[in-house]
C-alpha cells in the first residue's frame, strides 16, 4: 500500500438512529467506555477499517455497540471540523435511520459501557459534536417534523 509522506485525517461512522415510542420521538445514544469522553454519550459510530465501505462501517458499528441490525440507513453528511475530536483529525460520515413501530431495545457491547433510548427533547451533555449531528439530522428528517 501506497504510503503519504504528510499527515492526513482518519474517518470514522456515525448513526443518528430515531424512534418514536409512546413517550415520544427519542434517539438512541451509547455511553462511551473509553477515552476520550469516558462516560459520555455519543452516537453509536468508530473508525472505518482501512479496507471497509462506509455503510458496512455504520452498520458494523450500530451492531457492536447497541447490538441492532436490519435498519435501514441513509448517508446524511460528512462533519470535518479539525477540533471535532481530540484524539486526531477526525472526519465523520453520519448515517441516519428511523425505526417505525416499537424499537428494538439496544444491548451495550464493544466499546460502549450502555446503549439506551434517549428522548429527543432531554438529552444528556453529548460527546464530540454529537448534539450539532443531532440537530442537523432533526431539521432534515421528515418523520422528525410531523
Amino acid at each position: 500500500m501506497y504510503t503519504y509522506s504528510h499527515p492526513h485525517p482518519a474517518v470514522t461512522v456515525d448513526v443518528a438512529l430515531f424512534a418514536t415510542r409512546e413517550d415520544g420521538k427519542q434517539i438512541l445514544l451509547i455511553q462511551r467506555a473509553s477515552a476520550p469522553f469516558l462516560g459520555s454519550w455519543a452516537l453509536p459510530g468508530g473508525f472505518v477499517g482501512i479496507g471497509e465501505d462506509l455503510e458496512p462501517a455504520a452498520r458494523r458499528e450500530l451492531a457492536e455497540e447497541a447490538g441492532i441490525t436490519g435498519i435501514r440507513l441513509e448517508q446524511l453528511r460528512a462533519f470535518g471540523a479539525p477540533d471535532r475530536d481530540p484524539r486526531e483529525r477526525v472526519i465523520t460520515v453520519v448515517f441516519a435511520g428511523w425505526v417505525d413501530g416499537t424499537p428494538p431495545p439496544p444491548h451495550a457491547g464493544s466499546d460502549a459501557a450502555a446503549a439506551r433510548w434517549h428522548p429527543l427533547e432531554h438529552l444528556p451533555p453529548l460527546a464530540f459534536d454529537h448534539h450539532e449531528i443531532i440537530e442537523y439530522a432533526r431539521a432534515r428528517m421528515p418523520e422528525l417534523r410531523r
